[in-house]
C-alpha cells in the first residue's frame, strides 16, 4: 500500500509530507486548492508523462517520493526478477522533475526508467479518474472489463498463444507464396547451371591441364611432319641417296685409275651410309612422337565442350566447379521451401482449427461470466441508488481476433420498462460514475493491486446516490486501500483517514498544503462542505451526526 507521499516544490505545493492509512483515505479542499496536484504527484512516481511547467515557479525541480509498505507478492516476486532489494517488503519511488525538462526516477536510491516506474506503479496502484469513465462508452473495452470480472483467464490465454501461433504461420506462408514466382526463376536459372556444369563433370584446373596436353600434342604433329620431310629428302624418290648413288655410279670405274677419285668415291660411300642412319634415326624419332589421333579429337572436343561453357558463365573452371556445387546447395533449399510450404499450410490449418475450438470455448466461458457479471454489476447499481436499473451484456459470434470470435456490449436501461440500450447513448455522467465503482467495487476483490485511487467519483451525483457511493468505497477500503478525492460530504465523513487541502498566502505567495485531520477537524471541514465557508451550529451539528452515524457503519 501506499504509506506516505513526500512532495516538493510541485506547482503550488512548496513541501508537504502525506500520510496515508490502509482503508479508506479521503481528500477534501475548497475548488482550487490543488486537489489536482496530488493526482499528478501519485501520477509522477507511478512513471506518467510529466511536464516541466508542474515545477514550482522559481525552484530547480520538484521531488516526489512515495514510501510502499506491505508489498504484494506479484510485486516482490517482480523487484526480484529486476534485482531490486525491497527490505521489511517496502520500497521507496522517486521522480525528479527538473525546471529544465527531463526528470529522473529511482527505486530505492537506484536510478529507474520511467517505463519500470509504470510497470511496477501499475501492479500497487490502480488510478479511476473522470477520463477512465471514457472505457465505459468505448464497447471494444467491454470484453476487457469482462475478462477482468472472470478472474480466470486461463482459456483467453491458451486462445491467444495459438492465435499468434496461426498469424506467425500465416504470415511466414504468405511470404513464401510471395516469393513462389521469383522461386520459380531462380530454380530455373540454377538447374540451368547444374546442367551445363554438371554434364562436364569438371574438376577445377583440369582446362587448364587439357590446354598443356593440346598444345604439346599440336606440337608433335609440327616435329612429325618436318622429320617425315627430311626422311623423304634423304630416302624418297629423287631423294638425297638417290643423288649419291647416281653420283657413286658415275664415278665408280675412275678409282681405279686415280688414287684421288677413289678417295672422293669412298667419301660418297659414307655420307650414304651416314644419311641412311640419319633417316632411321628421324624415323625411330618420329615414331616416339606419333600421336594418338581420337586422344587428339578428344582435347579437341573437350576444351571446346568447357571453354564454351566458361564463356557462357564468364568463369574459370575452378570457379564453374564452385558455381556447380552452390547451386545444387541452394537448389537443396529452394526445393525444401516448396515442401515447407505444404507443412505450413497444414500446420495453418491444423493451428485454425484447434484456435476456433478454443474460440468458441472461450465463448461459452464469456457467456457464463457474462450472466454472474450482470447479476453482480445489477446488485451493486440497485445499492447505489440504481434501483430497478437493467444492465444487459451483448454477446454475439464474430471473426477470430486476438480476443477470441466474440463481441462484447454492455447495455444499460436506467428507466422501468425502457429496453436496454449501448451505455454510451443512454448514461449521463453520475450513470456512469456509479456504473464504474460498481465494476470496481466487484472487481477489487479478483486481482492483487493493493492501492485504488478514485479521482471526482463523485461527478454527477448528489444527496442518497452520493452517499451509497460513500458507504461502497468504504466498503472497497476493507479489502483494498483506497484513496479518493471529492467535494461531496456524504462521501467525507466515510473517511478512515481524512486529509484536507488549502490554499494559503504564505510571504507573499501561494502555498497548498496538506493536514490530516482529528475528528474536531473533519467536523469543520464536513461543514464547511455542507454548510460553506462560516456554518452554522445546526451546520456544525448536522457535520458531528454524520460523522457518527458513518463511524457506526
Amino acid at each position: 500500500m501506499l504509506k506516505e507521499l513526500y512532495i516538493r516544490n510541485l506547482a503550488v505545493i512548496r513541501e508537504s509530507v502525506i500520510p496515508l492509512e490502509k482503508r479508506l483515505n479521503i481528500f477534501t479542499g475548497e475548488t482550487g486548492a490543488g486537489k489536482s496536484i496530488l493526482i499528478n504527484g501519485i501520477n509522477a512516481v507511478l512513471g506518467q508523462r510529466c511536464s516541466k511547467d508542474i515545477v514550482r515557479t522559481g525552484c530547480d525541480k520538484a521531488i516526489i517520493t512515495a514510501l510502499f509498505t506491505e508489498l504484494s507478492p506479484e510485486v516482490c516476486n517482480k523487484l526480484d526478477e529486476l534485482g531490486i532489494d525491497h527490505e521489511n517488503n517496502e520500497i521507496t519511488v522517486t521522480r525528479e522533475i527538473n525546471a529544465d525538462g527531463g526528470s529522473v526516477a529511482r527505486i530505492n536510491s537506484r536510478t529507474a526508467s520511467a517505463s519500470l516506474l509504470k510497470e511496477i506503479g501499475g501492479m500497487m496502484i490502480n488510478i479511476h479518474g473522470q477520463h477512465d469513465n471514457q472505457i465505459l462508452l468505448d464497447s471494444e473495452r467491454h470484453m476487457e472489463i469482462l475478462d477482468d470480472f472472470s478472474g480466470d483467464n486461463s482459456l483467453l490465454d491458451a486462445y491467444r498463444v495459438t492465435f499468434r501461433e496461426l498469424q506467425s504461420t500465416a504470415r511466414r506462408l504468405g511470404e513464401l507464396k510471395k516469393q513462389e514466382q521469383s522461386r520459380i526463376e531462380r530454380i530455373r536459372h540454377l538447374s540451368e547451371i547444374v546442367k551445363d556444369v554438371g554434364a562436364l563433370d569438371l574438376e577445377a584446373g583440369e582446362d587448364d591441364e587439357l590446354e598443356k596436353e593440346y598444345a604439346a600434342a599440336n606440337n608433335s604433329q609440327r616435329i612429325i611432319s618436318a622429320i617425315n620431310s627430311a626422311v623423304q629428302a634423304i630416302k624418297g624418290d629423287d631423294g638425297a641417296n638417290d643423288i649419291i648413288a647416281a653420283a657413286e655410279g658415275e664415278i665408280s670405274s675412275l678409282t681405279d685409275d686415280s688414287a684421288e677419285v677413289s678417295a672422293l668415291y669412298d667419301r660418297l660411300s659414307a655420307v650414304e651410309i651416314e644419311l641412311s642412319d640419319i633417316a632411321s634415326e628421324l624415323e625411330k624419332i618420329a615414331d616416339k612422337a606419333e600421336l594418338d589421333g581420337q586422344r587428339v579429337e578428344y582435347l579437341r572436343e573437350r576444351l571446346g565442350a568447357i571453354n564454351k561453357v566458361k564463356r557462357k558463365y564468364m568463369a574459370d573452371s575452378a570457379e564453374l566447379v564452385k558455381m556447380y556445387d552452390d547451386a545444387c546447395d541452394e537448389l537443396t533449399r529452394l526445393q525444401d521451401s516448396d515442401s515447407e510450404i505444404k507443412l505450413l499450410a497444414d500446420k495453418r490449418e491444423e493451428l485454425l482449427r484447434k484456435v476456433t475450438e478454443q474460440a468458441k470455448a472461450l465463448y461459452d466461458y464469456r457467456e457464463q461470466t457474462a450472466e454472474r457479471f450482470v447479476s453482480r454489476v445489477t446488485e451493486e447499481l440497485e445499492f447505489l441508488n440504481m434501483a430497478g436499473v437493467v444492465l444487459a451484456v451483448r454477446h454475439e459470434k464474430g471473426k477470430l481476433t486476438v480476443s477470441g470470435m466474440d463481441t462484447v456490449e454492455f447495455l444499460i436501461s436506467a428507466n422501468k420498462g425502457e429496453e436496454p440500450k449501448p451505455i454510451s447513448k443512454i448514461a449521463s455522467g453520475g450513470e456512469l460514475s456509479r456504473v464504474m465503482l460498481a465494476l470496481k467495487s466487484v472487481i477489487a476483490d479478483r486481482d492483487s493491486i493493493d492501492t485504488m485511487i478514485f479521482d471526482e467519483i463523485d461527478t454527477g451525483v448528489s444527496g442518497k446516490a452520493a452517499q451509497k457511493i460513500g458507504i461502497k468505497l468504504k466498503e472497497i477500503g476493507k479489502v483494498r486501500q483506497v484513496i479518493c478525492v471529492t467535494h461531496l460530504s456524504q462521501i467525507a465523513v466515510m473517511a478512515d483517514n481524512h486529509l484536507m487541502i488549502e490554499k494559503n498566502l504564505v510571504d507573499g505567495r501561494t502555498e497548498t498544503s496538506v493536514t490530516q485531520l482529528d475528528f474536531s477537524g473533519r467536523t469543520a471541514e464536513i461543514a464547511r462542505i455542507m454548510g460553506g465557508d462560516n456554518p452554522g451550529e445546526l451546520v456544525i451539528k448536522a457535520a458531528v451526526d454524520e460523522l457518527r452515524k458513518a463511524a457506526e457503519l
